[in-house]
């Protein structure tokens, strides 16, 4: 079963489409959209388990430059 997750990400201010640009091209990402609001950008990934999942947030997303701060919201089917 594979593992999903919302990602909410705040960015530098006027940097939220060129982060969620980077962001698409990521493995496992499977949307990644430029939103107003208190974050900026809100994607959806997935990964094989949730140690799989953490990487991905940690040494791929988070080391964009332009990302101030990441919110991870696994999905769960209750």
């Amino acid at each position: 079963m594979v593992v999903q997750a919302y990602i909410l990400i705040q960015t530098d201010v006027g940097k939220a489409a060129e982060v969620a640009g980077q962001i698409t091209g990521i493995k496992g990402v499977i949307v990644a959209e430029d939103v107003t609001g208190p974050y900026d950008v809100i994607v959806r990934a997935e990964a094989r388990n949730v140690d799989e999942l953490g990487k991905l947030v940690v040494a791929k997303v988070q080391t964009l430059e332009g990302i101030t701060r990441t919110l991870t919201c696994p999905v769960v089917h209750i």
